[in-house]
């Protein structure tokens, strides 16, 4: 009896703190779309005291109105990528884990354009110097993008950050736990590892460059994309049924193949 009697009266303490904490992710709101100005935005007091109720409230995202996903920051931002996409590139590290357990971590840098993997690299330990030098080799002399986009993880530091204003390239670092927006990049990982990693078991560092090098090759100049119109990253003809039968290439063994028309 009395462990009921307790239980009861936690559960009423807690709802009051729920409803005390949701009365206040309200009232914060409402002081954001009541400021002086055409569109309110977020400041770092802001986002600092949603850092701190997501810590407190697990139910936090209930109460959250004016910045969900579905509502008018998503519009612009898929405008912004979409209207901007030759001038932004994509940044991020995915990993993966060799046959004797090592973890191997690769940097992409992706143009949103065309969807071509500008550069990669693969390496054990992933600092802040070799994160920045990828960034002087990935856009030698005057080839640098207007836009970067990254997340806020923390390799992407001052002296990274240096690096890139340096080559006049503007850093937009995505939302925490945001991944949404940053698609393309995103989605040239889940590609990767559906398409072929999954199917490998990599080795070694020099083992896993062979093999990305390998399936760039097939993803740059076979693979076709939707958004692309169909078009690899690296345009390729259409060739018409008179140029001859279609032939199969392998690629990766024969993970993949490249078809293309050949005169009898």
């Amino acid at each position: 009896m009395l462990k009921l009697i307790l239980q009861a009266l936690f559960s009423a303490l807690r709802s009051r703190q729920a409803l005390v904490l949701e009365n206040a992710a309200l009232r914060h709101q409402i002081d954001v779309l009541q400021r002086n100005c055409n569109r309110p935005g977020l400041r770092w007091r802001d986002r600092a005291f949603w850092d701190v109720l997501s810590c407190l409230w697990t139910d936090w995202r209930r109460s959250l109105y004016i910045v969900k996903p579905d509502w008018k920051p998503s519009q612009i931002w898929r405008s912004f990528l979409t209207n901007h996409a030759k001038d932004i590139v994509s940044i991020d590290f995915f990993t993966v884990p060799t046959a004797t357990f090592r973890v191997l971590y690769v940097f992409l840098v992706l143009d949103n354009a065309r969807r071509k993997i500008i550069h990669f690299n693969v390496t054990t330990n992933p600092t802040a110097i070799w994160t920045d030098q990828q960034i002087v080799e990935a856009f030698p002399w005057d080839t640098a993008p207007k836009y970067l986009i990254r997340d806020r993880d923390g390799i992407y530091g001052s002296r990274f950050t240096r690096r890139v204003t340096a080559l006049g390239i503007k850093q937009i670092p995505t939302a925490r736990r945001s991944p949404w927006q940053n698609p393309y990049v995103e989605r040239v990982i889940g590609s990767i590892r559906r398409e072929c990693l999954d199917h490998v078991i990599i080795l070694n560092e020099r083992h896993l460059r062979r093999v990305l090098r390998d399936y760039l090759d097939y993803y740059h100049r076979s693979r076709t994309h939707l958004g692309l119109e169909k078009d690899c990253p690296v345009s390729r003809p259409i060739e018409l049924p008179e140029s001859g039968d279609i032939h199969a290439e392998p690629v990766l063994g024969v993970l993949h193949h490249r078809y293309t028309r050949r005169a009898a």
